[in-house]
């Protein structure tokens, strides 16, 4: 099955500037702040290629809005927003819909959520390879890190070498930071794609 075509919006906040990919079913990816709008377009459009600048629809436009008032510091429920979440199985869907109930200035991991549902060894790996297709490996780690016996040993090597990984970012984070406040400049440097969680296809 074709996938439908993104248009996509980038907008600024009060933390900098987001952007939003949608399609005719809804909301596709946000983008979270970065310090520019060319750099939310190039983290958005490399998760959603092909995607093209558009004119948000009104269920957009709202979400826009809404976004702006959350990074304003407002309290918004995100709850009736349109989402395209694409083709899921049965615990992705879970996932998503227990962590759209998440209440305002709560948070969690993938492998709280998981472990909420009920969910096996088999659920934290997916719970894991979720929050890697976010991008959010700190997530990832978490997720696996709710294993225990003979799971957790399989993971311990993975495991090892993602936060031998946090730890280098934390430190890049630390010297790009350093770097700014003496140069006045960003640092950039190239993407670098987090390790693939164990049990996931290679």
């Amino acid at each position: 099955m074709a996938q439908a075509a993104n248009d996509y919006v980038i907008f600024e906040t009060a933390s900098g500037f987001c952007g939003i990919a949608w399609n005719g079913v809804g909301i596709t990816r946000l983008e979270l702040p970065t310090r520019s709008a060319e750099a939310t377009a190039r983290n958005l459009l490399r998760r959603q290629p092909g995607a093209a600048p558009g004119t948000p629809p009104p269920a957009v436009a709202d979400a826009v809005a809404a976004v702006r008032q959350y990074f304003a510091g407002e309290t918004v429920d995100f709850s009736a927003i349109p989402l395209d979440l694409g083709v899921q199985d049965g615990f992705f869907a879970r996932i998503y819909d227990a962590a759209r109930r998440i209440g305002w200035g709560h948070t969690t991991t993938y492998g709280a959520l998981a472990k909420q549902l009920g969910a096996g060894p088999e659920a934290a790996v997916d719970a894991a390879e979720l929050a890697l297709a976010g991008g959010d490996l700190a997530g990832a780690v978490a997720a696996l890190d709710k294993l225990t016996g003979a799971p957790a040993e399989a993971a311990r090597p993975w495991l090892g070498m993602a936060e031998e990984r946090l730890a280098v970012e934390a430190a890049l984070s630390r010297i790009e930071a350093l770097l700014v406040a003496r140069l006045g400049a960003p640092a950039t440097a190239p993407p670098t794609a987090p390790p693939t969680a164990p049990g996931s296809p290679r």
